[in-house]
């Protein structure tokens, strides 16, 4: 019944620690196929239907665009197929791409963060990692490049879902094994502790509850393993916090932005070892921009227009740290 879904299943159903969650899982899976998000995502799969024949014997998965077969192995029809098939499946905010000779353009250019934070992090080579709020899954592909055992992503959105299928279905078996994308929020996992590796990127600012976020993800990781977490961050001391009183850069699902020392100390709070700063720096328009494949406002929109220091509300424009945290060990 679960379609993609079932070979993770089979996978952790062998697993004496992810095996746990399968007490709540399928019936989690089978909540969402059910749902208005879960018609939208059986809708994406008749499109992606047309992708059946499509098999990429070489990938690259250590370069910007995360690259997918060669342009010569296909049909100039089958060119043409992918173009139309990636405006049917905009937005695409995370990227970029390449499938067989074909680029995905997308709003962020992802490898940018990617490249500022690999090499402050713990290296994943023969790691377990999740990826919590993952969108399309590009972040996780770069993970796999970077030699992890295994990549399980979760994003409750259809369409980025769908998005990571598209590529996903046409990698060789074994990769296949190895990378998954399943469509739940944090708060649907049980505490697994099953994970060297926590990513939360882009996700803080957007939880009502910074703390339950933290802590989530704690319940997540083996006693001694790391959290790399990327959030959004303003200027100011301990006591620090932009609540905003509406909108941040036109956004409404904006409820916590701290400030550096303020998150040092609320991860401490919630029992992290070795808080660590890693990277910091405010957004450009290089790296959100609006594309073809991303038609919609982006970030110069979101900005003063004759400061691009403040948002269109007048708050600090957007800067993004990037922290990595430590569980305790038992």
């Amino acid at each position: 019944m679960f379609s993609p879904f079932n070979k993770f299943l089979e996978i952790i159903a062998g697993d004496p620690v992810l095996g746990r969650w399968l007490t709540r899982l399928p019936q989690d899976l089978e909540n969402f196929l059910k749902s208005a998000e879960g018609q939208e995502f059986r809708r994406y799969e008749k499109i992606l239907e047309r992708t059946r024949p499509l098999h990429a014997e070489s990938l690259n998965l250590k370069q910007p665009y995360v690259s997918f077969g060669s342009s010569d192995a296909i049909t100039e029809g089958q060119h043409q197929m992918l173009k139309n098939l990636f405006k049917e499946m905009m937005p695409w905010r995370k990227g970029p791409y390449e499938l067989f000779g074909e680029k995905v353009e997308s709003e962020w250019r992802s490898f940018m963060k990617w490249d500022r934070l690999l090499s402050g992090i713990t290296p994943l080579e023969g790691r377990r990692i999740l990826d919590v709020g993952c969108g399309n899954g590009y972040h996780m592909w770069r993970m796999l490049g970077e030699g992890a055992e295994r990549v399980v992503g979760i994003d409750p959105s259809a369409l980025f879902t769908a998005q990571f299928e598209l590529f996903k279905r046409t990698a060789p078996e074994e990769i296949r094994q190895k990378i998954h994308l399943l469509p739940l929020g944090i708060e649907q996992l049980p505490a697994l502790e099953a994970f060297d590796t926590v990513f939360s990127m882009g996700v803080l600012y957007h939880r009502r509850s910074a703390v339950d976020h933290l802590m989530q993800l704690q319940n997540q990781l083996v006693p001694g393993g790391e959290l790399v977490l990327e959030t959004m961050v303003i200027e100011g001391d301990e006591s620090t916090v932009l609540i905003p009183k509406d909108r941040y850069a036109k956004m409404p699902n904006i409820w916590y932005i701290p400030s550096i020392p303020s998150l040092k100390n609320l991860l401490n709070r919630c029992g992290y070892i070795d808080v660590e700063l890693i990277d910091v720096c405010m957004t450009t328009t290089e790296e959100q921009r609006r594309t073809e494949l991303m038609i919609t406002e982006s970030l110069e929109d979101f900005l003063d227009p004759h400061d691009h220091t403040r948002t269109v509300e007048g708050y600090q424009a957007p800067t993004r740290a990037v922290f990595t945290a430590k569980k305790k060990g038992r």
